[in-house]
């Protein structure tokens, strides 16, 4: 697994079709499904796809509509402790089903801290599951300025 993280707009995806020699095989985090990224070869937008992953959460939770992927990133209110457990759950079974795959992902920790409770719990979360899976990967680099910076 690689990781190739950075702020909005800082030529990540260019990054990492150059330096990992894959022109194709990319999927977008704002519209796969979780079965997609258990195939690809690269996943961009993935903090896109987190979003994604906790609105339909809370849509179960609200509702009775059915996930499939809101399993791998469940948790009740605050619960951060859970939250953390998911993440690495997640993460996991990633690793374990694509242990070659890309993700391309904003980091979103950084300036002013959302006003919306769900847009805090996105952060967080995002922050937590790029947490474990840069504890995974066997290379992470952080991208500034289409300039990549090998952390791991």
């Amino acid at each position: 697994m690689k990781l190739v993280i950075g702020g909005a707009y800082q030529g990540k995806l260019a990054y990492a079709k150059k330096n990992c020699h894959m022109e194709d095989g990319w999927i977008d985090g704002r519209t796969c499904g979780f079965d997609e990224i258990l195939s690809c070869k690269g996943i961009f937008c993935f903090h896109e796809y987190i979003k994604r992953l906790l609105c339909c959460a809370k849509e179960t939770r609200s509702e009775s509509s059915a996930c499939k992927d809101t399993v791998f990133l469940s948790f009740s209110g605050s619960d951060l402790i859970h939250l953390e457990e998911s993440a690495d759950q997640f993460v996991k079974i990633l690793l374990e089903k694509n242990h070659e795959i890309v993700i391309v992902s904003d980091e979103l920790g950084y300036g002013i801290v959302p006003i919306e409770k769900q847009d805090r719990i996105w952060r967080e979360t995002v922050g937590r599951v790029c947490t474990c899976a840069a504890g995974c990967a066997d290379e992470v680099v952080r991208v500034v300025c289409g300039i990549g910076m090998k952390l791991k």
